[in-house]
């Protein structure tokens, strides 16, 4: 009865974590993408250049790339409920001083706060619902954290067009900023119960090297590659589509609707590919994502405004296919103990591309014209297809001896 009733508490025990650090994703992911329809706002508010849009894009990531490290070190240190709770709440600071900032120098400081905010969730969600679930049942229920973030994706940046509409970017941007902070209590008194064990209580480490737990650092290096090279294309990729499909004739009122296009497909691609992948294997399912992705980039500008937001959701199927089959497979990497900090150092060299991608590719678009940056995207995203014979052979044997 005894065994019993722990493996209830510990069942009921994971899905709090996973409804939590779900919540947070929502939320999270939200202060990212929200960005993307404030920045055509931003630009024609205060006349900024596409390389100007493309730094404040990259400030943001920026911010996401450096904390992702520290954010894993520092939850072993004071606890994985306080940091993620603290960060929530920068987060929605960000936003209030985004609202009140008076030209590029405000919203650089307000993205970089934004930032720092919204790196601790990734690293520290991943690791706390990596480590409430086992075997399969892990894989499933990283799938459904992840597909969480693509609810805010849907959710928030129409949301936030919305309400720029009604009563003003300014006031939307505090709003939801206002929201963050209250997200970032309750997931204080949400996580209450949840407690790592003591220093004391704890068991010993396995060794690992390095201090990281990385079982085979040539796929850890490959799958990080793949990483790094999926988000650099995601990144350069959402910045500059509104001012496309823009140049097609949409009004800037209409392109939260063009992304949440993007968002709905990448829903969709979470589960999808997750299913495909089951079928056709974990390398062959990213390299059909990356085909239809390079494709969909590659053609787009050359679509009508029409046919382009026809198309958006397939894109996003693909664009967001990948990532879903690249994060549930850092695990299979890395020992158990180290999951915070290989997910922390995992997110850090992908979010890291994606601090670099906006910067050039907005020298790209404001030198020689959005559609011309898009082709060079797509160019970019068909590369991962030369890594993926190399990674295959490594993820199998993790995989077998995980």
């Amino acid at each position: 009865m005894a065994a019993v009733t722990k493996v209830k508490h510990s069942a009921r025990r994971a899905r709090r974590t996973l409804g939590v650090c779900g919540s947070a994703h929502v939320v999270h992911d939200g202060f990212t993408d929200a960005v993307y329809v404030l920045l055509p706002i931003w630009a024609q508010a205060f006349g900024f250049s596409l390389t100007q849009v493309g730094l404040l894009k990259a400030s943001l990531t920026v911010a996401l790339a450096v904390f992702q490290i520290p954010a894993g070190f520092l939850s072993e240190r004071i606890g994985a409920k306080t940091v993620l709770a603290a960060g929530t709440i920068l987060a929605g600071l960000g936003y209030i001083v985004a609202g009140t900032a008076g030209g590029f120098t405000g919203l650089l400081i307000a993205l970089l706060i934004t930032g720092l905010g919204c790196a601790v969730q990734h690293p520290l969600g991943s690791a706390l619902v990596s480590g409430a679930y086992d075997g399969a049942k892990r894989r499933t229920a990283l799938g459904i954290y992840n597909f969480t973030g693509d609810l805010g994706k849907m959710i928030v940046p129409p949301a936030v067009t919305l309400c720029a509409a009604w009563i003003g970017w300014r006031e939307s941007s505090m709003l939801y900023g206002v929201i963050g902070i209250i997200a970032g209590i309750a997931i204080w008194f949400a996580l209450d119960r949840y407690s790592p064990p003591k220093p004391e209580e704890a068991a010993a480490p396995s060794p690992s090297k390095g201090g990281w737990g990385i079982k085979d650092r040539q796929g850890f290096t490959l799958l990080s590659m793949v990483g790094f090279l999926d988000t650099a294309t995601r990144y350069a990729f959402l910045p500059f589509l509104p001012f496309l499909l823009i140049e097609k004739g949409a009004e800037v009122a209409n392109v939260g609707f063009a992304l949440t296009l993007v968002f709905a497909g990448g829903a969709v691609g979470k589960f999808g590919c997750g299913v495909l992948a089951a079928r056709i294997g974990l390398i062959r399912t990213v390299v059909v994502t990356e085909i239809v992705t390079a494709v969909g980039i590659f053609t787009l500008p050359m679509l009508s405004l029409t046919a382009a937001l026809a198309v958006l959701p397939i894109i996003g199927v693909a664009l967001n296919g990948t990532s879903s089959v690249l994060y549930g497979c850092v695990a299979d990497f890395v020992e158990e103990d180290r999951h915070a900090r290989a997910f922390s150092l995992f997110y850090t060299v992908g979010i890291g591309s994606g601090a670099i991608s906006p910067i050039v590719y907005g020298v790209v678009s404001d030198a020689y014209g959005v559609p011309t940056a898009l082709t060079c995207i797509a160019a970019m995203a068909a590369t991962i297809l030369l890594l993926c014979p190399l990674l295959a052979p490594r993820l199998h044997a993790a995989i077998q001896n995980s």
